[in-house]
């Protein structure tokens, strides 16, 4: 592991993602920059291919709620693994009821591309609109469900899911509201050459970083 000693030294035009997901990297809350334009960002270091990544951090302030550890596989997930960014203190969701998240979600494919972000869906008025499923809905990728079953509201969490835990078919979301987005999404997961060729467990290898904002019992 590589760790940065002064992050503060750091200038930061965009935030990278790891090429390979699945490579052993770590988290370290208390190392913290940010960009010209005031995002904060944290440090994240991996000798993999001797890359330095720097991911988005999600905009919270570092205190000692915040988990710096390794990640891990959840329990009956099919292989989902997970890294405490934040853990919450409220309640934890139940079958049945409606959750309330944001999301970063990447495709470890093409260099970590960020096909859609619950941030960038906005109100009239400019604000953030969270993305509501239901705890148990078939509508919702089974890697995200799997993230939030085990997540108290107020936390966040980044997990990385397998392509069995994932897009199993186009009208499983949360899908990205620009048609070309879309479209780009599904002709790389879905691409039959490429899938004949082996390369399915890298195609539909999904990121997402989670943010379980609410939940309300139905």
């Amino acid at each position: 592991m590589i760790l940065i000693s002064n992050p503060a030294s750091l200038r930061i035009s965009r935030p990278y993602l790891l090429h390979n997901p699945t490579s052993s990297f770590r988290y370290y809350p208390h190392l913290l920059t940010a960009n010209e334009s005031g995002n904060r960002f944290a440090v994240v270091a991996t000798v993999s291919r001797r890359q330095i990544s720097i991911l988005p951090f999600l905009g919270v302030a570092a205190r000692p709620s915040l988990a710096a550890t390794e990640f891990f596989e959840l329990p009956n997930s099919g292989g989902v693994k997970a890294l405490e960014l934040r853990i919450g203190s409220g309640e934890v969701p139940a079958a049945g009821d409606e959750v309330a998240i944001h999301y970063y979600g990447r495709l470890a494919a093409k260099q970590g591309w960020r096909f859609d972000s619950s941030y960038d869906h906005k109100d009239r008025f400019g604000e953030s609109i969270p993305f509501v499923f239901e705890i148990g809905s078939n509508k919702v990728i089974a890697g995200i469900q799997s993230a939030v079953r085990s997540m108290k509201v107020g936390g966040i969490r980044r997990v990385v899911i397998p392509p069995s835990q994932g897009y199993q078919s186009t009208s499983q979301e949360p899908i990205p509201p620009n048609f070309f987005d879309r479209q780009r999404l599904f002709t790389t997961i879905f691409n039959p050459t490429r899938l004949a060729n082996g390369e399915g467990s890298t195609l539909g290898t999904l990121i997402f970083d989670i943010e379980l904002v609410s939940l309300r019992r139905r």
